[in-house]
């Protein structure tokens, strides 16, 4: 045997003995044997460090980053040999490299070797076996992350990459033989195994949705497709972002190209900020389509709603959509779940019913000119109540919160005709000096932590909350229809709550928090129902343009005014409630 590939062997013997492998092979091994089950192929999974590997010998570690077909070789004849050595092994094995034969035997002597010592008792021939190197990292170096637009020109091995990418369609679950990597026609099969198709994008083609427009002209996003097998398979979900390590490979489909990924091992990405800007044209939630890839099986495609997982959607105008299209918001808003039938005669296979969360935040808006145009104004229409009848009631209790915009059309002019002036006279000069020190990635930023802050309520924010609900109640309940607060009033007035103390960067909930959580909330129970006897401004959170310290001190100012207000509203129409 050439030296250079005895001295591998050893070292990968060292190291397997050191990170606890050859025992876990030897576990492994246990398992199988003691399983009944019937397997087709025994597969072996070492998971291995290259940077340790290399500090014990670099042509090891760089036959794993470069040449992991041939790694899997070597790690295969060290299999042979823990099978060889498996008496003294158990007997706190200590590796005795003066027995150079041990690593000369090839795969026939490994199966020889296990069927003597009874290591798995049910194996028939060398082909069952498989040995699957799994690196834990990769070094962190440009050409060992997978670029698609450089791919495949400068792609020449077969090697392992770092990639991300954010899942958009995802196919279900198929079997596939091990040994052959074919699709099995039997669904019970015992000698087969789980794979599934993902297909993914680049996290930074996420900005293509983020303004987008119909004036615009049609843009494609490239994507790719990972293999995920064995005990990968159900490992991502859609919508979700991935770090992972693979090997990459082109597949000819016809007259395209397809970039297709062997995942090895997966990394769920931190949560981040997301806004997505639903084309009118396409689906909100996810739909089903055949899979690209010529399996005749399903694939469930994001949609918007997924794509936006942990963000915002904003739909657009909320009258553009059908009426079958509302009923399935409003469903998905009650919910917080979205229904995929999948028809088994379509895609043969049994009928299906995929269950999907959506942890995702709708924003939508109604024009009131259009809406006003289909209905005659009311006559006794209350103060401050807009004319919403074109709008299922239980859709717009589904939004939980509803804002009324019209104004800030003119408080915007004089503001932004001073900033165009300014620039007119000197493009140079930075106008909003403090605002301009911030990008838009900072305040990303401030949302991903502020959002991963733990805030819990102190005492008295909320006896305030509690308090204005049952005086909110009381104010708003009349004989015929019962009280008009919905059941989840209470925890929208929280989570709004808990949302401007995570902004504040704290981690209890004040009455300063609570304060705003109930103007807000109060102006859109008033456009929903017109005022009530606690009468807030239509934009009761910034009355006035914020353009100096003088003006953020007259906003303080106003908001003591509003907390007295509120205590005295809750005094009069819950005067059970105690405060300090």
């Amino acid at each position: 045997m050439r030296p250079d590939l005895l001295k591998m062997k050893e070292v990968a013997l060292i190291y397997l003995d050191r990170s606890g492998g050859l025992q876990k092979f030897v576990d492994d091994c246990k398992r199988y044997n003691d399983s009944k089950q019937s397997y087709a192929v025994y597969r072996f999974i070492i998971s291995v460090n290259p940077s340790d590997i290399a500090e014990l010998d670099v042509a090891l570690g760089n036959q794993i980053l470069h040449k992991p077909m041939k790694a899997v070789q070597i790690f295969q004849s060290v299999s042979e040999f823990v099978c060889l050595q498996r008496q003294k092994y158990i007997q706190h094995f200590k590796p005795d490299f003066s027995l150079q034969n041990h690593f000369i035997f090839e795969l026939q002597v490994c199966f020889i070797a296990i069927k003597t010592l009874s290591l798995i008792e049910q194996l028939q021939t060398e082909a069952q076996i498989n040995i699957v190197l799994k690196p834990t990292h990769l070094p962190p170096l440009p050409s060992y992350v997978l670029s698609l637009c450089e791919f495949p020109l400068d792609y020449i091995s077969q090697r392992f990459y770092m990639s991300e990418g954010i899942v958009i369609a995802m196919g279900t679950v198929v079997k596939y033989t091990q040994g052959a990597r074919f699709l099995c026609s039997e669904e019970t099969c015992p000698f087969s195994e789980d794979k599934q198709l993902v297909e993914m994008i680049d996290a930074k083609a996420l900005s293509a949705f983020q303004g987008y427009s119909n004036n615009k002209p049609h843009f494609r996003i490239q994507s790719f497709t990972v293999f995920l097998r064995d005990e990968l398979s159900n490992k991502m979900k859609i919508g979700n972002r991935y770090r992972f390590i693979g090997i990459p490979a082109c597949i000819q489909n016809c007259s395209q190209v397809t970039v297709c990924i062997e995942v090895n091992s997966i990394q769920l990405c931190s949560p981040e900020a997301r806004g997505i800007r639903h084309p009118a044209s396409s689906d909100i939630f996810p739909t089903v389509s055949k899979d690209k890839h010529g399996t005749g099986t399903a694939s469930i495609q994001a949609c918007s709603a997924l794509l936006a997982k942990g963000g915002i959607c904003f739909i657009g105008d909320l009258l553009s959509q059908k009426k079958d299209k509302l009923e399935l918001l409003q469903s998905v808003l009650e919910s917080r779940t979205t229904t995929v039938f999948i028809p088994g005669k379509k895609y043969g296979d049994v009928d299906q019913q995929v269950i999907l969360p959506i942890q995702t935040s709708f924003w939508t808006f109604v024009d009131e000119d259009s809406s006003s145009k289909k209905y005659v104004q009311k006559d006794d229409t209350l103060i401050g109540k807009l004319d919403l009848r074109s709008i299922s009631t239980n859709l717009i209790d589904a939004f939980g919160l509803l804002i009324h915009c019209n104004e800030l059309s003119c408080q915007l002019v004089l503001p932004l005709l001073d900033h165009i002036m300014k620039k007119a006279i000197d493009p140079e000069e930075v106008p909003y000096t403090i605002s301009q020190q911030f990008r838009t990635q900072d305040y990303e930023e401030l949302i991903v932590f502020a959002k991963n802050l733990q805030v819990e309520l102190s005492s008295e924010a909320e006896r305030l909350i509690h308090g204005y609900y049952l005086a909110s109640r009381r104010v708003r309940t009349d004989s015929i229809h019962g009280s008009k607060l919905s059941t989840s009033a209470l925890k929208i007035l929280v989570s709004l709550s808990e949302a401007h103390t995570k902004l504040s960067l704290r981690r209890k909930v004040l009455e300063e928090d609570v304060l705003i959580a109930v103007l807000l909330f109060e102006s859109s129970l008033t456009l929903k129902h017109g005022a009530s006897v606690f009468c807030v401004a239509p934009n009761a959170v910034f009355p006035f343009d914020l353009i100096d310290e003088n003006t953020l001190q007259q906003r303080d100012v106003y908001l003591m005014q509003c907390h007295q207000q509120l205590l005295q509203f809750i005094a009069t129409y819950s005067p059970g409630t105690r405060y300090h």
